[in-house]
C-alpha cells in the first residue's frame, strides 16, 4: 500500500501518487483494459483518480464511474475540472452535476478550475464556495496557475481557500520550482504534478534513454518511470498522477512511493536537467 501522503490545507489527507485520465476512454476498445488499469491502482493504493469534463468530452469521467462501481466511495480521492468558459454562475452548477452524474457519486473530493478563462475570478471562487456550501464538493482548487495567477487568486475574498494547483511538472520542465512551488510551499498549498512522465509531448521518447536516468534506475534496481516519479515527489507537499492504460504499468507506477534518491543522485539529475536560474512561462500540453 501508499505510504507517502499530501496534506491539503484543511486537513484531509491525500496520496502523493494517484493516477491521471488524459486521454483514456478516447479508444472504446481499451475501456476493458483502462478499467483494470486504473483498479489494479486503486488496489495498490493510488486511490486519488484525477479527470476533467474536458476529457473525452465526458467519457473519462464515465470511464470512472464504470471502474469504481461497488467500490467504497470513502476510500476514494475524485478529482475533476470545468472548463473556464463553465466557471460561472451561468454554467458551473450543471457542469458539475454532469460530473457527478457521469462518475456515479453524490460529491467530489476537489474541483478544479482547468485553466483561467474570461470569467472574473471573484465570481468562480463564489461559485465554488457555494458548491462546497452545498456538499456537492469537498475543496476547490485550480490547474495551470502561475505565480502571479497565484498571487490575484489571494487578493480575492475567499481564494485562500484554494487547495491544490495542478500544473504541467516533471524532471524536464522544471520552470515552477524558481518561484511558483516556493509561494505555494510557504502557504502550505500542496502542488499537483501532471504529465509527471513527460507523456505530454515526444521529450519522453528521449528521457528513458537518458544515461543518468537509466545509472540511477539501474542502482535502484527499478524502471526510469519509477525514478522520473521519485523526482516529483522527493518534495513532501507535491502529488503526482501519472496517467497509466495498463495494469503492469500501473503497478510499476505505484512502485515509485518507496524510492528515495540520494543528494548524490539529485545532484547527477541537476547536472542533466538543470533548473531554470530565471522565470519561465508555465508549461502546459
Amino acid at each position: 500500500m501508499m505510504k507517502r501522503m499530501v496534506m491539503l490545507p484543511d486537513g484531509t489527507p491525500v496520496p502523493a501518487l494517484g493516477q491521471g485520465t488524459w486521454f483514456l476512454s478516447e479508444n472504446l476498445s481499451l475501456a476493458g483494459q483502462e478499467k483494470e488499469a486504473l483498479k489494479v491502482g486503486i488496489w495498490a493504493g493510488m486511490t486519488l483518480i484525477d479527470t476533467a469534463e474536458m476529457y473525452g468530452d465526458g467519457a473519462s469521467e464515465r470511464l470512472i464511474g464504470e471502474t469504481i462501481r461497488g467500490i467504497d466511495r470513502k476510500k476514494l480521492f475524485l478529482v475533476s475540472k470545468v472548463y473556464p468558459h463553465n466557471a460561472g454562475r451561468e454554467a458551473i452548477f450543471k457542469s458539475c452535476t454532469e460530473s457527478l452524474k457521469r462518475l456515479g457519486t453524490d460529491y467530489l473530493d476537489l474541483y478544479l478550475l482547468h485553466w483561467r478563462g474570461r470569467i472574473r475570478l471573484e465570481e468562480t471562487v463564489d461559485c465554488m464556495e457555494q458548491l462546497k456550501a452545498a456538499g456537492k464538493i469537498r475543496n476547490w482548487g485550480v490547474s495551470n496557475f502561475d505565480t502571479e495567477d497565484m498571487k490575484e487568486l489571494w487578493s480575492v475574498p475567499g481564494g485562500t481557500n484554494c487547495a491544490v494547483n495542478q500544473v504541467l511538472y516533471h524532471v524536464a520542465a522544471r520552470g515552477i520550482e524558481y518561484d511558483l512551488l516556493p509561494w505555494m510551499r510557504e502557504r502550505g498549498i500542496p502542488l499537483m504534478a501532471y504529465c509527471p512522465l513527460a507523456q505530454g509531448g515526444k521529450l519522453n521518447r528521449g528521457m528513458y534513454k537518458n544515461p543518468t536516468l537509466n545509472c540511477i534506475a539501474d542502482r535502484h534496481r527499478v524502471s526510469v518511470s519509477q525514478i522520473l516519479l521519485a523526482f516529483v515527489l522527493r518534495y513532501p507537499n507535491v502529488i503526482a498522477i501519472p496517467r497509466s492504460s495498463r495494469k503492469d504499468h500501473t503497478l510499476d507506477n505505484a512502485g515509485a512511493d518507496t524510492i528515495v534518491l540520494t543528494e548524490e543522485e539529485l545532484t547527477a539529475l541537476d547536472r542533466a536537467f538543470p533548473a531554470p536560474d530565471r522565470k519561465i512561462r508555465l508549461g502546459m500540453v
